[in-house]
């Protein structure tokens, strides 16, 4: 079983950046592909970006392409979100999740974190 911890989710300003760390443990973090998902008050979970087991493929939803960074360190057993040029649109909570394959969809994830509030104000 495996247990994800966010964390640095915050009040910011647009335009500004971010950095989200997410840190696993209780199985092989190497073994999962690993994402990052957000929900906004009032809407479903949505899919931000995904990690395959050893960063050989990213994937990016439209809303975020170009201005995010996902990367993993598996010596570290940690997930990272970097994100620039900030938006109110981006205000949610974020939460990292685990899945054994290589896939987009919610209800194909295994393990959650608990998620970590991210408030951006214009």
């Amino acid at each position: 079983q495996m247990q994800l911890l966010e964390s640095g989710g915050g009040l910011l300003q647009a335009g500004g950046s971010l950095r989200l760390s997410c840190a696993a443990s209780g199985d092989t973090f190497a073994n999962y592909v690993m994402s990052w998902f957000r929900q906004a008050a009032g809407k479903e979970r949505e899919i931000v970006s995904s990690i395959s087991w050893r960063g050989g493929r990213l994937y990016y939803a439209d809303s975020v392409k170009g201005r995010s960074t996902i990367s993993r360190d598996n010596a570290k057993n940690t997930l990272y979100l970097e994100m620039n040029s900030l938006k109110p649109e981006d205000t949610a909570v974020y939460y990292c999740a685990a899945t054994r394959s290589l896939t987009t969809l919610v209800k194909e994830y295994d393990y959650w974190g608990q998620g970590t509030r991210v408030t951006v104000s214009s």
